[in-house]
């Protein structure tokens, strides 16, 4: 009697699976070594690069010696960012770095940034999405509009960078994209319900934007980060109980073991630029908690279930956004000396 694993293995499926691997094996065999690709007199333009892993991501690239477009919302943080960058890295030449603030929740802002990165430099290698905005809380609290906010900034403002940057990519037949992702546009996480549905889009076309450009010559490359300390939670919108949520939000973000290192995230970024990468996984227990899902995504639900129920907080205070800056932070003395150090190399607000 046939198993129900193997009620579905009929002829036509297994020689279809097995064609489908043959000539999947046959493509790798003939496939030609990727040329040697350096980013150096390359142009870069990185979204959401005041701080954090964008600032970080901006570093290395400069330092390898490409051109670096420099954008985010705040001018002000943009110069500060720049001035970060030259004071504390000398090789980096100030002319290397171009600013443009934009707004990226304003379609035409997107436009504009390729637009005037290309009338500076000729030309855009290199578009790197790195903004992002993330909103903290039970779902029951979270109210539509962070949502739509989320969406704008970690879906639609990607779709629109690289819709005004695909034209002369696709003119040249040579390009790079990359898009930060997270684990969270792979595997449900609780009180995150906003950011993970707007990752969850963000991997789905930035996978898609790669089956349908590879051929052209565009290299796609996705990118799912586990948590990782940039010091960036002072940022985070917060409803709920919002001292409670802040809490667990901003201790899981920044201790060792939990959080990855910004500065060790983005070496393995620009590695998977330089190389060509496909996607990658920055951290072991992203990496293993994508596939777990991947074979079981029950199991991944329900785990998240049993956080919900015994480890986060109950839905309650107020169902109003409000920004982490001012929100009382964790008064662990331990915790605060090693966050004002995060927040300070990661250009990030105080927390």
């Amino acid at each position: 009697m046939a198993t129900r694993a193997t009620r579905y293995l009929t002829p036509a499926v297994l020689t279809t699976g097995g064609a489908l691997l043959t000539a999947a094996l046959a493509s790798s065999a003939l496939r030609k070594p990727r040329p040697l690709w350096t980013p150096a007199g390359k142009v870069v333009v990185i979204t959401g690069s005041s701080r954090g892993l964008g600032l970080t991501l901006a570093e290395e690239f400069a330092l390898a010696g490409a051109r670096v477009v420099l954008s985010a919302s705040n001018a002000n943080e943009l110069e500060n960012a720049k001035n970060l960058l030259l004071s504390r890295r000398p090789s980096i030449h100030s002319d290397q770095i171009l600013i443009i603030p934009c707004d990226l929740s304003r379609p035409e802002d997107c436009k504009r940034l390729i637009e005037d990165a290309t009338k500076h430099w000729s030309r855009v290698d290199v578009l790197i999405n790195s903004a992002g905005i993330i909103h903290v809380g039970p779902i029951e609290q979270l109210p539509i509009e962070t949502y739509r906010e989320a969406m704008e900034i970690q879906y639609f403002a990607m779709v629109q960078t690289i819709q005004a940057v695909l034209p002369q990519m696709l003119e040249r037949g040579d390009g790079r994209i990359v898009n930060i992702t997270s684990i969270g546009g792979k595997i449900p996480v609780p009180h995150l319900a906003a950011y993970v549905g707007s990752k969850f889009a963000a991997v789905g076309f930035s996978e898609t934007l790669h089956a349908e450009v590879r051929s052209k010559g565009i290299q796609v490359t996705t990118v799912c980060p586990g948590l990782m300390r940039t010091g960036s939670y002072p940022n985070a919108i917060v409803v709920g109980n919002r001292e409670r949520e802040y809490r667990w939000f901003s201790l899981s973000a920044s201790i060792p073991g939990i959080a990855h290192s910004a500065e060790g995230a983005a070496r393995k970024i620009f590695e998977a630029t330089c190389e060509g990468s496909t996607e990658i996984t920055i951290g072991i227990d992203a990496y293993f908690a994508a596939r777990l899902h991947g074979i079981s995504p029950e199991f991944t639900q329900y785990a998240g279930s049993v956080a919900t129920q015994f480890i986060l907080p109950e839905p309650g205070g107020s169902n109003v956004p409000v920004s982490a800056q001012k929100i009382r932070p964790p008064r662990l003395k331990l915790w605060r000396s090693f966050s004002e150090r995060l927040t300070r190399t990661h250009n990030e607000p105080s927390a």
